[in-house]
């Protein structure tokens, strides 16, 4: 793969964000070219073969997640942490066997888990983590919640990158383009606590019964605009360097994962920007010496295939809006000018929105009144039994794989068979 050159970076502590990278060419050979840098095959592969990816997913159809898995590269390990419906069609069992059947004919392994399973739940009480089960007994609904699950069986995996694509993609060369995207950047990226975010080329609507290749996603836009303000309060200096800020589609090594906290629900993807600026920006003590020494490059890299996935409405664009403004204003490295600037603009955001949606204007407002007093809830994945703040998921691991294969209540496998689908 052949990517261009990052001439520009900002840093921000121990942070260092590059700017946007494109791929020039998607097998590029080994000849050399002005501005752009080869990662050769072998490069990738040997990532590949050391990565987890883990795909949240829910209720989406069979078709979509075989092409899904299809894109995977074959070293990968696949772990897909499903959210589905179990009633009153069993949508979870359907994925599992789709899972199932792929690897037998691709002759590879798989991991299929889910979400709400009795024994995921009791792996995470005996692991320390009481804060992420709710009143059911169960883990809490929400991406962040899936993403969580997927590192920690990532992490007993003894792989050394984690990366992330949604279940919901149309294309499977996208999904291709971003697992090898993920090994060129890590590869260039020479350092143990590294992350990788993929900016999408376009996604394209249907607008006058035509595709329209939109460049910028509606929350997207929105995100990247408020966390490069935040910089900018810092710096002085305007920037646009951020363009990943909802990135579902992201990929990191597990050394720096096992350092992160994460995000409930949809505010996962930008509060893991937050969170790199809380521990490595130098403006909070940090407990990481290793980490500040390394830095912490992040690369962020735009991809040629089109995006297509499935339109979630406009109210699910609003939450993700919300929970973002919600995670960088709450941060304590957030300036109280941003803090100021956020309120002020969700209120304006309420005031010019159409008549026809007046009453979620109402709603707008009042969120933006109350958002001083509502918090993102952060699950931090560095807990051990004890509770001491010493890396998990790795001092727990040993607890992890005692409940693997555990019976949960009713008998049933625990993970829900935490499905080890192995190569037969």
């Amino acid at each position: 793969m052949r990517l261009a050159d990052s001439f520009r970076s900002e840093r921000f502590g121990a942070v260092r964000i590059h700017e946007l990278q494109r791929v020039i060419e998607l097998d590029s050979g080994l000849s050399a070219g002005a501005g752009s840098r080869i990662v050769p095959a072998d490069a990738v592969h040997a990532v590949e073969s050391q990565m987890v990816i883990v795909v949240p997913c829910m209720n989406e159809t069979r078709s979509v997640i075989e092409g899904v898995l299809s894109g995977i590269p074959h070293d990968c390990l696949i772990v897909l942490v499903s959210n589905s419906d179990r009633a009153p069609v069993d949508r979870y069992e359907i994925e599992a066997q789709t899972v199932e059947q792929f690897c037998r004919l691709a002759g590879r392994s798989a991991i299929t888990v889910h979400q709400r399973d009795p024994g995921v739940a009791g792996a995470f009480k005996a692991a320390g983590m009481p804060e992420l089960i709710d009143d059911a007994g169960l883990v809490r609904n929400g991406k962040g919640e899936a993403m969580l699950i997927g590192m920690a069986l990532a992490a007993t995996t003894g792989r050394r990158y984690i990366g992330y694509v949604d279940a919901d993609n149309y294309v499977p060369g996208s999904v291709h383009e971003y697992c090898k995207a993920y090994a060129a950047g890590l590869y260039l990226a020479e350092s143990p606590y590294a992350m990788v975010r993929i900016s999408w080329h376009s996604k394209p609507k249907l607008r006058d019964n035509r595709l329209f290749f939109s460049r910028k996603g509606r929350s997207s836009q929105i995100t990247n605009e408020w966390l490069n303000r935040f910089l900018a309060e810092y710096s002085g200096f305007g920037t646009e360097v951020i363009a990943t800020g909802n990135a579902g589609e992201h990929a990191m090594t597990l050394d720096l994962g096992l350092k992160l906290r994460l995000a409930g629900g949809f505010a996962v993807e930008p509060y893991e920007y937050m969170d790199l600026f809380e521990q490595f920006g130098g403006i909070l003590e940090s407990t990481s010496a290793d980490v500040m020494a390394n830095s912490v490059p992040v690369l962020q890299i735009e991809t040629r295939n089109p995006h297509f996935h499935d339109n979630k409405g406009e109210e699910h664009v609003q939450g993700m809006r919300m929970q973002a403004l919600n995670v960088l204003y709450h941060s304590p490295v957030t300036l109280p000018a941003v803090r100021q600037a956020i309120l002020e603009f969700m209120i304006e955001q309420g005031r010019s929105a159409p008549a026809r949606s007046r009453r979620a204007s109402g709603s707008t407002r009042r969120s933006a009144r109350s958002i001083s007093t509502c918090s993102t809830t952060h699950w931090t994945p560095r807990r051990s039994v004890s509770g001491s703040r010493t890396g998990w998921p790795r001092p727990v691991s040993p607890q992890l794989r005692r409940w693997i294969g555990r019976p949960s209540r009713g008998g049933s496998p625990s993970f829900q068979n935490v499905t080890p689908v192995t190569k037969t």
